[in-house]
């Protein structure tokens, strides 16, 4: 419950902030356009943008669009239809009907994984919104993978954490070919004397008591009493420790729930 509210709170928090107009949009290879010239329909053109970043517009020929913002992409379309003397002082008009170019990829443990354009400026926080937030199964933290100047950089960031804090400088701007990644939250298991034996999500400061509580309680032949706690220590080897009800759960921690004697 306290996950679905979090993500509730930060999907609102992203239509508050409002989504980016497409004014904000680097153009790049792949992405489809459509281009109009106020007063003169027969220019109107909707084209893909080539590898090369490159398009094909009537009178004026190849143009050079690729990394140009659109306020930019405009003025030099403009541009090129006055100095060529086509149109005296054109209104050019851009629109992106489909953005290839900038895409943030989604991955993991989220309701709705995929890529996902980048239309304006887009956060961590705006991304794993379009992605449906993170499944009944995901951590609260995330993984950021990107590129830059040929260099891979890794980050992990705690979501719920930075909801509850309010420190959110931490949801950064993302980027082209970013990657979100959101594993698999981390796990414990119960067994022996105990209503519902298994593996469970394990929760933020999670107790022996409240990991009891989770598999259900006692069965009639169970006892609290001996209860023991397996743990991997770093060098794999299993450990065996007398567990109290206020010990705290780790990742892949075997709880084992003994039968009473009486």
């Amino acid at each position: 419950m306290k996950r679905f509210v979090m993500w509730m709170l930060a999907s609102v928090m992203t239509l508050a902030m409002g989504w980016a107009m497409a004014a904000d949009a680097t153009l790049g290879a792949g992405d489809v356009v459509k281009i109009s010239v106020y007063g003169s329909p027969d220019l109107t053109t909707e084209t893909r943008i080539s590898q090369s970043g490159v398009i094909t517009f009537p009178l004026v020929g190849q143009v050079q669009l690729g990394g140009l913002e659109l306020p930019a992409a405009e003025k030099k379309l403009a541009g090129l239809l006055e100095s060529g003397g086509f149109i005296r002082k054109p209104q050019v008009t851009i629109l992106v009907t489909a953005i290839s170019s900038q895409q943030v990829s989604v991955l993991g443990q989220v309701n709705r994984p995929g890529r996902f354009p980048i239309e304006g400026k887009r956060t961590m926080l705006d991304m794993l919104a379009l992605a449906g937030g993170t499944s009944i199964d995901g951590a609260d933290t995330v993984t950021l993978i990107r590129k830059r100047s040929g260099n891979v950089t890794k980050e992990t960031v705690d979501i719920v954490e930075m909801m509850r804090t309010g420190e959110l400088q931490r949801d950064v701007e993302l980027g082209a070919d970013d990657i979100l990644y959101v594993e698999r939250a981390p796990r414990f298991y119960i067994y022996g004397e105990v209503q519902r034996p298994g593996a469970f999500k394990l929760e933020r400061s999670m107790t022996v008591l409240q990991a009891l509580a989770v598999g259900g309680g006692l069965t009639p032949r169970g006892t609290e009493r001996g209860m023991r706690i397996k743990r991997r220590d770093a060098q794999g080897k299993i450990q065996v420790i007398d567990a109290k009800h206020d010990d705290l759960l780790l990742p892949d921690d075997i709880v084992y729930v003994k039968e009473s004697l009486f």
